[in-house]
């Protein structure tokens, strides 16, 4: 039998980096009528933190372990840092120095429970899921109570 199959879209925004920042994410189960979207808003954070805690935050809402994960992003930080492997090495070193350490350290624990891929997508480029996901985050940086970002340090 075929593990289950999850497509995540994801995406992160942040107006003026640090700034008011959200996440959008579309998950969809491959081959079932299964959509959902979720979104959340920062008051003061960066794109990156929100690239990154979209994808931790969809990984979170698998509820069975060992799925088969396809991630689809724009983040180029994000897909390099896991495909090249940068993050074990960062994490061998106890995250010194790294920024967003709090955020890669939830990855993981995420990350490990499932069988993720990443894919690349090229952002603005009229890749529906995609752009769900930017309008997603952009409307959610825009909310009226947005969240505080508890690991985000100016530096």
């Amino acid at each position: 039998m075929q593990q289950p199959q999850v497509h995540i879209y994801t995406d992160g925004a942040a107006r003026g980096n640090p700034g008011p920042g959200g996440y959008g994410i579309v998950m969809e189960w491959v081959g079932k009528p299964y959509r959902k979207e979720f979104s959340k808003g920062y008051k003061h954070t960066t794109n990156n933190r929100m690239e990154l805690r979209a994808v931790i935050e969809a990984l979170k809402k698998l509820k069975m372990p060992g799925l088969e994960v396809l991630i689809f992003t724009d983040s180029k930080y994000v897909v390099d840092s896991v495909e090249k492997k940068w993050v074990l090495g960062w994490e061998k070193k106890g995250f010194k120095d790294r920024k967003n350490a709090d955020l890669w350290k939830e990855f993981l624990k995420e990350f490990r429970k499932h069988k993720v891929r990443f894919q690349w997508i090229k952002g603005h480029n009229n890749h529906p899921q995609n752009e769900r996901c930017d309008a997603l985050a952009v409307a959610a940086s825009k909310e009226k109570k947005l969240l505080i970002d508890e690991g985000f340090q100016e530096i």
